[in-house]
């Protein structure tokens, strides 16, 4: 996956997702990757479509909308088990699009972490464009409510501006606390959407997530772990 240029308006959208409140640091961005698969992907998807052990189709976890947990961050457990290989409720992936979702993730979290193993159930198709946004104002608007809402109109015509929204398949990636970026001590929440446009070959990556002020962490864009400060008893 080849990250492109900023579109215009992620730069200064970026910079607005990164947030102080008084409890948390809030760190968001928006990236653009062209499906182009360069250098070794070709290799490796070489290898992982001619696995033995996958079939053309993939199963995914059902979406966020049927879960009852209102955290993105917290039910990961939940949509794993309710839809296995079998279940009709389980959407389906085709390899080469699981493989676009797999490969944005080690584009955007690179070096620091490898997404090769990742399973198709730890991502869902999510809805629609409307449930995602009123999703992501949901969750923003109890934490970041006047933040949020001078920056909003601009993201989404921002993301519609680079990918054409009504164009897209929407997933989100929901893994376990083995595989998350984000299980860093002191993260509260946090939520990874892919907007993947077939007819442009490309996906725009939005990720977000909360960090407890209580960790020593200075608010950046960066996906380095964090570790809390510990308090030692006066006793």
């Amino acid at each position: 996956m080849k990250l492109l240029p900023e579109s215009s308006g992620f730069e200064a959208i970026n910079s607005a997702l990164n947030i102080e409140t008084v409890d948390a640091s809030i760190m968001g961005r928006l990236e653009s990757y062209s499906c182009k698969m360069v250098g070794q992907e070709k290799a490796l998807y070489k290898r992982f479509h001619s696995f033995s052990g996958l079939s053309d189709m993939q199963a995914l976890s059902p979406p966020q909308s049927m879960m009852e947990a209102s955290s993105p961050h917290s039910h990961a457990k939940s949509s794993q088990s309710s839809g296995g290989e079998d279940s009709p409720l389980a959407d389906k992936i085709n390899r080469k699009t699981l493989f676009y979702l797999i490969s944005t993730l080690n584009a955007a979290f690179y070096p620091d972490y490898d997404f090769s193993n990742a399973s198709s159930q730890e991502f869902s198709r999510e809805p629609s464009v409307e449930w995602v946004m009123r999703t992501v104002q949901k969750q923003m608007m109890a934490v970041a409510r006047a933040e949020f809402m001078a920056v909003e109109s601009e993201l989404w015509a921002a993301l519609d501006s680079a990918i054409c929204l009504r164009e897209c398949e929407i997933y989100s990636y929901n893994p376990d606390q083995t595989s998350d970026p984000y299980s860093e001590d002191g993260c509260l929440w946090s939520f990874n959407y892919f907007f993947y446009n077939s007819r442009l070959k490309r996906i725009v990556f939005f990720t977000m997530r909360s960090v407890s002020q209580y960790c020593a962490t200075p608010l950046d864009t960066g996906m380095i772990g964090n570790s809390c400060m510990d308090f030692e008893d006066d006793d």
